[in-house]
């Protein structure tokens, strides 16, 4: 072997152990993320962490408002003849969720982790839908909101 190729090999090797270095400095940095919310409707589904809190502190009151007037949410597509499925992490279903329908309580707090809505709930004035698109949030905690995962709903044509 030629003193160049062992040059080559080494600073390879020193590459490699600095890519290794410095991805595990990077995820010793990040905090653990917080737990995932899934809608699925059909074969389509969107998935997200929480919009608010998620480090187990109740959100305070003024907070929880701001967040459920949040712009930049996911959106899911829904045909009102379709089942709407709703599915949180285990350790939100521990602390028990209820799903919200424009800020309020459309269910009951579940301490499962998987529920299901008919479509059309979510575009029925009746439940305080308003026009072709609604907010759902999910809510995890039973007394105090420690968390709250946000989605658009829009009515498929």
């Amino acid at each position: 072997m030629t003193t160049l190729q062992s040059a080559v090999r080494r600073r390879r090797a020193v590459a490699a152990a600095g890519a290794v270095s410095a991805g595990l400095l990077v995820l010793a940095a990040c905090d653990k993320p917080t737990p995932m919310a899934t809608i699925t409707v059909g074969s389509d589904s969107v998935s997200s962490e929480a919009t608010c809190g998620g480090e187990d502190e109740a959100i305070k009151a003024a907070d929880l408002n701001k967040c459920l007037q949040d712009k930049g949410i996911d959106e899911i597509t829904v045909d009102p003849d379709e089942t709407v499925r709703f599915g949180v992490d285990p350790d939100v279903a521990d602390k028990g969720w209820t799903i919200l329908m424009n800020g309020q309580p459309l269910t009951d707090s579940s301490t499962k982790t998987y529920r299901t809505i008919p479509g059309s709930v979510f575009f029925n004035a009746q439940y305080g839908a308003q026009g072709d698109s609604t907010l759902v949030s999910i809510k995890e905690g039973e007394k105090d909101t420690t968390a709250l995962w946000s989605f658009r709903l829009k009515k498929d044509a």
